[in-house]
């Protein structure tokens, strides 16, 4: 059902080329899937069924999430820096539907791999033949996307520098140079010379509003409008008892008059950074719309009847992982990770109540700056600042 042997990639030099060949990979691994859900009926989980799951196991576990990273991480950025007219209106259509597609095959694909480790240990037959169908009608058109669209414009627009610092990146996430080596002389340069000129759009004092909640509301009211990739996603910087700062991706889930929202687990190692200094500051960045926006203030815990409102509108699967991970803390293997959650599903039932040590924290503003990029790196920047009556000042900032 399929073959063991490697084919021979392109050289990183040839980074759309191998990316390519990745989809040609991917493609033979779908087809050994289906002739594995044609053979499983008549044959079980015989010895060619075993080695098939093991081999479509061993990709997607292990290489199908790097071929995600190189777009998600290099190649839309790198394509987002340089496309311009019609070329960034394509990409700003189609880039969303990329990382979504990669989400929903992630889901699909989390389904699938229960099943087939069953088959490739021997002890079940079952594949569920509308998962399958699914996945491989996801990744086909997927895959068709991207060949169709982002590859050709990668290779127009694309400089021999920017073709070099792409292959770097895809060898250096597959291990394939050693990460703390110099950068060559030529792509090193290249790197120094990235930059992207702004001019979408200016801020200026008479424009913005009084009140910076409400000035933040219509920003982001306009990058959910031009379908931003995660808008709410947010940089959280903490400082821990001993003045080492540190800083993660988290998701705003609320935000209004008394400040931004998230939730998390509260042994984790920014819940116990906040125990030690309360001040944190807040980054969105939304490069589609060249516009970045820092908060910094106090940081306090909701009320516990908000976050179990939040948490009861978790999917199922959301709150059981909640339960599941000792968020930060060790562990010896991911095979232990999903025991925990198997365990704690099977215990939990349909409406597990909310951990005491999960829940919500929100950040209560004291400065908001508003930043628009600008031409020539002159930007433009527009500072709120809180005074001890609650009212706000604004003033510009140069840039």
């Amino acid at each position: 059902m399929t073959s063991l042997l490697p084919d021979t990639a392109p050289d990183f030099s040839q980074p759309i080329a191998v990316l390519k060949h990745c989809h040609g990979r991917i493609r033979k691994q779908l087809a050994t899937l289906e002739k594995l859900l044609a053979h499983l009926p008549g044959h079980g989980a015989d010895e060619q069924a075993r080695q098939a799951a093991s081999a479509v196991l061993r990709y997607f576990d292990k290489a199908a999430h790097l071929h995600h990273d190189d777009e998600e991480q290099d190649l839309i950025p790198m394509l987002h820096a340089v496309a311009q007219g019609e070329d960034a209106a394509t990409l700003q259509a189609l880039a969303p539907t990329i990382l979504q597609d990669h989400k929903d095959m992630d889901a699909m694909w989390q389904d699938l791999h229960e099943q087939l480790t069953a088959i490739a240990e021997g002890t079940g037959t079952a594949l569920n033949a509308a998962t399958v169908a699914r996945f491989v009608a996801s990744y086909t058109a997927h895959m068709e996307r991207e060949e169709g669209t982002m590859a050709p414009m990668a290779m127009r627009l694309f400089s021999p520098e920017q073709m070099a610092r792409l292959g770097q990146s895809m060898q250096l996430r597959r291990g394939l140079v050693d990460a703390n080596a110099p950068l060559s002389p030529k792509l090193g340069q290249a790197v120094a010379d990235l930059r992207k000129d702004y001019g979408q759009a200016t801020l200026d004092e008479a424009d913005v509003l009084d009140d910076p909640i409400a000035q933040f509301t219509a920003w982001f009211e306009q990058a959910l409008k031009a379908e931003v990739n995660e808008p709410n996603a947010m940089t959280l910087a903490t400082v821990a008892a001993g003045g080492r700062p540190s800083s993660r991706i988290v998701l705003v889930k609320q935000f209004d008059a008394r400040g931004f929202t998230w939730y998390t687990n509260y042994d984790s190692k920014k819940s116990r950074d906040l125990s030690d200094n309360s001040y944190a500051a807040l980054l969105f960045f939304w490069s589609e719309l060249e516009r970045q926006v820092r908060i910094e203030g106090r940081v306090e815990r909701t009320a516990p009847e908000e976050s179990d409102r939040y948490f009861r509108s978790r999917p199922l699967k959301s709150r059981l992982s909640a339960i599941a991970s000792q968020q930060s803390a060790p562990i010896a293997s991911r095979a232990q990770l999903e025991a925990n959650y198997e365990t704690v599903a099977q215990r939990a039932g349909e409406d597990p109540a909310r951990p005491d040590n999960w829940g919500g924290f929100r950040l209560v503003p004291e400065r908001i700056e508003f930043w628009q990029g600008r031409r020539s790196r002159f930007h433009d920047r527009i500072v709120y600042e809180r005074q001890e009556d609650g009212s706000w000042t604004r003033q510009r900032l140069q840039p």
